[in-house]
């Protein structure tokens, strides 16, 4: 990578500047905030896009993908195998070719835009008083700069639709505790769905929304099904979050659907498009030894394991079970917070991009752990993508599996980030603010 060191300096300022407000409570306006947000995104799109080094997805998977709907191909299955998902992300990759941006740019613009817009998100997510410090401070999250930056994977898009999805499910009032949660006492939870009471009725409009929201986030990628808990926990009762869950499966099925109708795909190439997108977890191809348990099992090296693919994923089904029992009195982006940090703890496998997922829930409602787990993730990424790039071949190989393996020191802090003293909650409450960084949330 030619710009390692620019790049470094402004993820390195950002950090300090995140630390800074948190220290001396500062509450920026969001112009101020969105300033310094587009002024870094904006800067490091541009010094990637010059650059002689590019992702080797973002040049080979995802440009076949906007190239194939230029072409009016189908983007899943014309795209030598490189996208996995639903064509949403691709229609706009097309788009923007076919205006004749260049792909450098191109491919960056669609994640750049999704997580400026995300920086008012968070400070909507966060709520209270807490509101311009949080938008700051993921304004300069060097992760998110990176991903959104330097890679172009879209995280940022599934995250934007994701977060808008929290905001609306807990509406203006606020989240307040539901007298009959999923788990307990059926007879209490049939009674409410049959006879839905005034709250269930007024949040009819919101989990419609809500609900679409997060359908547009799983048409990006198939990740966020697991902040699908989470948002129906934001909702009041059982009739809500049916009609929030019904909703959520509108856009998948929308857009699979204008494959065939708009020509890119014949309807019978369906199944196969369906096949190739990996629904079912046994789809999930079993790309192992880059991060975590299977990082030290393989020796950092890319392994083919189907066998710790499927032990991964029975571990986070059982984590998913713990999070949801352990946290069933705490605050939804506290669920959330503690199921996304555990699948990074079991998951047999994972790219840099993936450790985004936690971050806007984290810096929204941060844990006393959070901002250590966020500067620990970032370093250990920006070894991969400023670092590791400088080399090639064999050379890289040998960097390349004690990197991975040392994805396991990360495993302590996000341990202790999660919400352990956030086990009950009231409701929402804003997070104080203007204290020293170590003193921040239990």
């Amino acid at each position: 990578m030619d710009y390692a060191i620019p790049t470094g300096i402004v993820l390195v300022t950002g950090v300090v500047l995140a630390l800074v407000a948190q220290w001396k409570g500062w509450k920026p306006s969001l112009a101020v905030t969105l300033a310094i947000g587009v002024g870094f995104r904006v800067l490091i799109l541009v010094l990637s896009a010059k650059d002689s080094w590019q992702p080797i997805d973002f040049v080979n998977s995802f440009r076949p993908a906007g190239e194939a709907i230029v072409q009016h191909h189908d983007p899943v299955l014309e795209s030598n195998g490189g996208w996995h998902f639903l064509p949403t992300i691709p229609y706009v990759y097309g788009l923007l070719l076919w205006l004749g941006i260049p792909w450098e740019v191109a491919g960056r613009l669609v994640t750049v835009v999704s997580d400026i817009v995300l920086i008012p998100l968070v400070g909507k997510l966060a709520g209270g008083s807490a509101q311009k410090l949080r938008a700051f401070q993921y304004a300069c999250n060097p992760l998110a700069i990176l991903v959104a930056s330097v890679h172009g994977q879209v995280e940022p898009v599934s995250l934007v639709f994701g977060v808008a999805a929290y905001v609306v499910a807990r509406g203006p009032d606020g989240w307040r505790p539901s007298a009959t949660l999923p788990w307990r006492r059926p007879g209490d939870l049939l009674r409410r769905f049959t006879h839905p009471v005034d709250v269930d009725r007024a949040a009819t409009r919101r989990a419609v929304w809500a609900g679409l929201l997060m359908g547009m986030a799983l048409c990006a990628k198939s990740w966020p099904v697991i902040l699908i808990p989470g948002m129906l926990l934001l909702l009041p009762g059982p009739r809500s979050r049916l009609i929030s869950l019904i909703a959520a499966g509108i856009p998948p099925v929308f857009f699979l659907l204008t494959l065939p109708i708009g020509g890119w795909t014949a309807w019978g190439q369906l199944p196969e498009v369906l096949k190739t997108i990996g629904l079912r977890p046994g789809d999930v191809r079993p790309i192992t030894g880059d991060w975590g348990w299977t990082a030290i099992l393989n020796g950092g090296d890319w392994v083919l394991n189907p066998t710790a693919l499927k032990l991964g994923q029975y571990m986070i089904y059982a984590a998913v079970v713990f999070c949801l029992l352990w946290w069933r009195k705490a605050d939804p982006i506290d669920v959330t917070i503690a199921i996304v940090l555990a699948f990074m703890i079991f998951t047999p496998r994972l790219g840099a991009q993936y450790l985004m997922w936690f971050m806007p829930f984290l810096v929204a409602r941060p844990t006393r752990w959070a901002w250590p787990t966020v500067i620990g993730c970032a370093a250990w990424s920006a070894v991969g993508y400023l670092v590791l790039t400088q080399f090639s071949g064999e050379k890289w190989g040998e960097l390349h599996s004690p990197w991975a393996m040392s994805s396991i020191i990360l495993f302590p802090v996000l341990i202790a980030a999660m919400p352990w003293g956030r086990r009950r909650s009231e409701g929402v409450e804003a997070v104080p603010t203007g204290v020293p960084v170590a003193r921040v949330d239990a």
